[in-house]
């Protein structure tokens, strides 16, 4: 056994290039890449990836090409089981190691993991040591001038602006050292990651989990990134990026991401599409902000004022919603894309959130929980975030009288009707002018377009127009409580 081994603790950074804690671990003659699976009982195990089943599909998937990637430079990723502290120390031991190395995270449970494990490993007296590797800038970094945290989106970016976001990368190595055959680990099938029943086999017709897919992927989007700004709400086109859930395994970094706009287009924060997709970037980098300086919004209002909202015990709605069934084109398609791909369009993402909170009057949280499981992007941060902004309980959040009209969303950003054509096909006969809201198409419309509202398509589970009068009042009855 080499004299000098250093354990790499991969999570959330499955890729080898432009990886700190892979990157430092070279230094040493033995490299020994690990995953761990913690308890599923465990705050580590709740942690992100293992409650949700689209991103467990995901992680296998992943797992298996960052083991492919590692064996093809001569290494190989050893899986282990059990609390990470324990299993790491263990390994340690068992092979000689003296350092554990890995990058952060920063959920809440993943941030009291690792300075439990870390203070847990240096009173054994091994060095361990964590590093930046998933965001351009971590939390503490970008602070106003009062050294507090920003809460709007706007003065954020303008401070990760001026910190830099044109950062050093790191290459990946064209060579690791073997890890000994007598190291023994778990197989990535043992693992039982992938979804019973066969709910997301059709997942691999949309995505291809791994490093080298993350890359085929973001280079067939900066085909277009030109065009990002006048396609990114557009729910009929493939004008997004996609990258999501390979930013939220690691798959690829925000500063490969960043670089390589900006080895494209050089003038990219004046270019109005490649702009718009950096701010799309400085986003996630504003979600985990929110979420390190205020954990508790993971589960509570940001705004404390909403905490005297009564929300409403609606499970017909809810579980209509979440099978695509409220009777609302526009809402019933992206639920049904979001359960047949395991992704929804961020536009969708608002559309159906308000839909949920401020039409149904249900808690932002079940709505939350519900994209934590079948999200391949279950990223908590930005997912925390961005129902707390629809909900308007968070910060920088949509104010308490914007309520999304999912008709005219749906007419501005599906114009033709292909979006809600292909994911709610019983209604691909109906002309455009009915497609929207088919309860106000006449019969002859109707049964022409074989459309027969309560059989064949639901009357929608809510007016439109009550529901959105009804919020308003329960919404502007909070406004005088103190936040």
């Amino acid at each position: 056994m080499s004299t000098s081994s250093t354990l790499v603790w991969f999570r959330q950074d499955l890729r080898l290039a432009d990886n700190p804690a892979l990157d430092a671990a070279l230094a040493s003659e033995h490299i020994i890449p690990v995953y761990i699976v913690p308890p599923e009982t465990s705050d580590e195990g709740q942690d992100g990836f293992l409650r949700g089943g689209a991103s467990r599909w995901w992680l296998h998937h992943s797992l298996t090409a960052l083991d492919r990637d590692l064996r093809a430079r001569g290494s190989r990723l050893i899986i282990r089981r059990g609390e990470p502290g324990e299993v790491l120390a263990r390994l340690a031991t068992e092979n000689g190691a003296t350092a554990v190395h890995w990058n952060r995270r920063l959920e809440p449970a993943g941030i009291a993991s690792d300075r439990a494990v870390k203070q847990s490993l240096r009173e054994q007296g091994l060095t361990a040591q964590s590093f930046a590797g998933n965001y351009l800038h971590e939390p503490w970094n970008v602070l106003n001038k009062q050294g507090a945290p920003y809460k709007v989106f706007t003065p954020y970016w303008k401070a990760l602006l001026a910190e830099g976001i044109d950062l050093p990368l790191l290459p990946a190595p064209e060579r690791l050292p073997p890890v000994e055959e007598a190291i023994a680990g778990e197989t990535i099938d043992s693992l039982g990651l992938l979804p019973q029943l066969g709910w997301a086999d059709g997942f691999a017709d949309w995505w291809v989990p791994g490093e080298a897919g993350a890359w085929d992927r973001f280079e067939s989007f900066l085909d277009d990134i030109s065009h990002y700004h006048e396609t990114r709400n557009r729910l009929d086109l493939d004008g997004t990026s996609r990258l999501s859930p390979h930013l939220h395994f690691g798959e690829i970094s925000p500063r490969q991401v960043v670089a390589r706009v900006r080895s494209e287009y050089p003038d990219a924060l004046d270019d109005k599409g490649p702009e718009h997709f950096l701010r799309e970037v400085g986003w996630r980098e504003f979600g985990a902000n929110l979420l390190y300086h205020f954990p508790q919004t993971e589960t509570d209002n940001l705004d404390a004022r909403f905490d005297h909202l009564p929300w409403r015990n609606a499970p017909d709605h809810i579980a209509a919603w979440q099978r695509g069934q409220t009777g609302i084109p526009v809402v019933d398609a992206a639920m049904r894309a979001l359960w047949a791909t395991g992704w929804m369009h961020n536009r969708a993402r608002m559309i159906v959130a308000s839909f949920l909170t401020k039409n149904c009057l249900v808690d932002w949280r079940i709505g939350a929980d519900w994209f934590m499981d079948t999200l391949v992007d279950a990223d908590l941060p930005s997912n925390t975030a961005g129902w707390q902004w629809v909900a308007g309980t968070g910060a920088d959040a949509a104010p308490y009288f914007r309520i999304f009209n999912p008709v005219l969303q749906g007419g501005k950003f599906d114009p033709e009707g292909a979006f809600i054509r292909r994911w709610v096909p019983e209604l691909a006969a109906l002309p455009d002018k009915a497609l929207f809201a088919p309860w106000e198409a006449d019969p002859g419309t109707l049964n022409r377009a074989g459309v027969t509202l309560g059989e064949t398509y639901p009357y929608p589970i809510i007016d439109l127009k009550t529901s959105r009068e009804t919020a308003l009042e329960a919404f502007a009855q909070i406004k005088d409580y103190e936040r």
